[in-house]
């Protein structure tokens, strides 16, 4: 079997790939993805010689790249494509949502035009494919209740409506077409190789350094925490054995606030709540989140292997344990981001 991974130097995608490794030795992969800030091949480098594993770099919104791949024309026959590459960090989406168009909507849609295009042999379906999105896309909860498969999509970010648009895209192409076509929407993720914009690593960096952590609003913001080996099996088992045009929810079940998570990492890490500053709240910031996982459980069999307590530890002494791993991804992503500004000015004089 061979498998086109989209987004496989990010968070999820890297651990991802690792997974299928380890529990598909047999299993080829290709892993397609733009190197953004995002993604750094140090991600993988204890794989990146494998035979198993190809890189190509290039973005999903290039229709004809992702056609070569899709086809087969370039690395032989694809059966299966899970898509990983996306734009997620909430507050860029509000600097800028057009980048998030078009790279979780547009770039969806080409994934899946590729597979409908190549896909089928005579009247059977040899691609299927999995959407991997957010739970961010049922909007904000109260402060009781779960999100279910069921429950209507009402993105508050211009990230979260980039994702729902996706997911319609990927079910009208199950719908219209009869594509096997799996979604599935996660809760918030933790676990090694996170980037370090994201709250934990972030907040490791910031603590490590005895700079201040910075909370948005008043810190009772709420979320369900999933450690990423977690969500790498559910998105295996959806892959291999997920009805096709199924939504399937991977939550752990472990609330928490914000201020919560702040509070454990600096107590950890041996530090003082001195250095917790509340800043203004980000614009439609979601209350709350948390997912009800019944259906993955009872139909796939998916079962969480991390508790909170054994999984936030171990992530707090990778982290530790590889502070030049994050310093240099930091060093990384400060220069791409450099990079990208100078093309962005070049471009705007011409």
């Amino acid at each position: 079997m061979q498998v086109l991974i989209t987004g496989g130097l990010g968070f999820i995608g890297s651990n991802l790939i690792k997974y299928i490794f380890k529990h598909h030795p047999e299993t080829k992969i290709i892993n397609l993805d733009a190197v953004t800030y995002a993604g750094h091949h140090e991600n993988v480098s204890d794989i990146e010689n494998d035979p198993r594993y190809t890189f190509v770099k290039g973005f999903i919104q290039d229709k004809e790249l992702v056609d070569s791949i899709v086809s087969g024309q370039k690395f032989g026959k694809i059966d299966g494509i899970i898509n990983v590459a996306a734009e997620t960090h909430v507050d860029r989406s509000i600097a800028d949502p057009s980048v998030f168009v078009h790279s979780n909507v547009l770039g969806t849609q080409n994934l899946l035009e590729a597979a409908f295009l190549h896909g089928k042999q005579g009247d059977k379906w040899t691609i299927r494919y999995v959407q991997v999105s957010t739970d961010e896309v049922y909007g904000s909860l109260g402060a009781t209740g779960y999100f279910v498969e069921d429950t209507p999509l009402a993105p508050n970010s211009p990230y979260s409506a980039s994702k729902a648009g996706a997911d319609m895209l990927c079910r009208a192409y199950f719908h219209t077409y009869g594509m096997p076509v799996m979604i599935t929407r996660c809760s918030n993720n933790y676990g090694p190789y996170q980037h370090p914009e994201k709250l934990i690593p972030l907040f490791i960096m910031n603590i490590l350094a005895d700079k201040q952590v910075p909370v948005y609003g008043d810190g009772m913001n709420v979320r369900d925490w999933l450690h990423v080996e977690d969500h790498c099996q559910a998105i295996d088992l959806a892959f291999h054995k997920g009805e096709p045009g199924e939504v399937y929810n991977i939550g752990g079940n472990n609330e928490r606030t914000n201020i919560e998570i702040t509070k454990l990492m600096l107590k950890e890490l041996g530090k003082g709540e001195n250095l917790i500053k509340y800043v203004e709240d980000r614009l439609g910031h979601d209350r709350r989140y948390a997912i009800d996982s019944t259906k993955i459980r009872k139909e796939l069999g998916w079962k969480p292997v991390h508790t909170f307590e054994t999984g936030i530890h171990q992530t707090i002494k990778w982290y530790l344990d590889n502070q030049e791993w994050l310093k240099s991804v930091s060093a990384s992503c400060h220069e791409k981001e450099r990079e990208l500004a100078a093309s962005n000015k070049t471009s705007s004089k011409n």
